[in-house]
């Protein structure tokens, strides 16, 4: 039963490895974002997306941590 687990998450990681090199390959149009007058330099879409997902990954659990802190407070 251990293997079997072992080998379906081997293979998941494969599966998501597999996306995301597709999803990179296929989104290679550069483009220039533009907020407030600030202009970033030109950077592939998949580049700027996979920014954006980080950063809501990194800012999620720590609004969630000001949350939490805040009810446990009252």
């Amino acid at each position: 039963m251990r293997n079997i687990k072992r080998a379906a998450m081997v293979l998941f990681f494969l599966l998501l490895v597999s996306l995301v090199l597709f999803f990179v390959l296929e989104n290679q149009q550069a483009v220039s974002l533009v907020l407030f007058g600030w202009s970033a330099p030109s950077l592939p879409i998949a580049v700027l997306l996979i920014a954006a997902l980080v950063l809501g990954l990194a800012v999620g659990p720590f609004l969630g941590l000001l949350g939490y802190l805040r009810r446990k407070q009252r």
